[in-house]
């Protein structure tokens, strides 16, 4: 069974369609991609997923249920993190504090408990920071625990944004532009953690990228999109060599 599955999904934003009749899966363990132009509708399938937006028609199914009943605060309690294109951090907390917050929803005390910091409590925040801890080191941020937001520079805030998603403990990351902003040496560490993330801890990666160099180096099958609409579905070779995409993608005809 596929862990997640997109069918027949449209949707609209008055005349414009943004996803048209879109339809795929992607199975668990793998790295899948999306790619396509500027408005192909890539980040409108993220969205679609952490449910800020309802389709107009079709289903979207995630380890067998209906992903549609879930509202958009239960997501991650299914699973399912994501980043963002623009990076959406505290700025004004440090690098720990920020994917502590990644830890809220494995939290089982109350609101009494936190404030009298009771045995449970105190249980479970040394158990939420010894996981935080061990994402630091296995993405290399030690260095940055105890640093503000504010004061790091882009590359570093795109990984810490990476850790606080796993901090979630997902099924499935949802990487939106990975690599933007980055310099050669930092998407090559980003294509490292990506092949990591999916191989020591086991997640699905759905990713959407530009840097077709990433693309091809870490994903086992890529949809290219364009108008919200599907154009191939495939290995990265395939769906580079496709037609449709050279027209669409790259801009001009095969």
């Amino acid at each position: 069974m596929s862990l997640l599955e997109f069918s027949n999904v449209t949707l609209k934003f008055g005349g414009l369609t943004a996803v048209n009749d879109l339809s795929f899966e992607i199975e668990e363990g793998e790295v899948f991609a999306i790619v396509g132009p500027n408005g192909a509708g890539k980040s409108t399938v993220f969205n679609l997923i952490s449910r800020f937006y309802n389709p107009l028609s079709g289903s979207i199914r995630y380890d067998g249920h209906d992903l549609l009943k879930v509202k958009p605060s239960g997501v991650a309690a299914h699973g399912v993190a994501r980043t963002f294109q623009n990076i959406e951090l505290f700025e004004h907390s440090t690098v720990l504090q920020n994917l502590l917050v990644g830890r809220h929803r494995h939290r089982k005390t109350g609101l009494l408990q936190e404030a009298l910091f009771t045995r449970a409590a105190c249980r479970q925040e040394i158990k939420c920071r010894q996981e935080v801890e061990e994402i630091m080191d296995f993405l290399d941020l030690q260095a940055y625990r105890d640093k503000m937001i504010s004061g790091l520079p882009y590359g570093v805030r795109k990984v810490v944004e990476v850790a606080r998603a796993l901090a979630i403990s997902p099924r499935l990351l949802m990487l939106d532009e990975p690599a933007s902003g980055l310099s050669v040496e930092e998407t090559t560490d980003m294509r490292w953690w990506i092949e990591d993330i999916r191989r020591q801890m086991g997640i699905t990666v759905l990713m959407v990228e530009h840097d077709m160099g990433l693309v091809s180096n870490v994903s086992d099958r890529v949809l290219a999109m364009a108008d919200g609409a599907r154009l191939a579905l495939g290995t990265p070779s395939e769906v580079q060599a496709h037609p449709a995409v050279v027209a669409a993608y790259l801009g001009r005809a095969s």
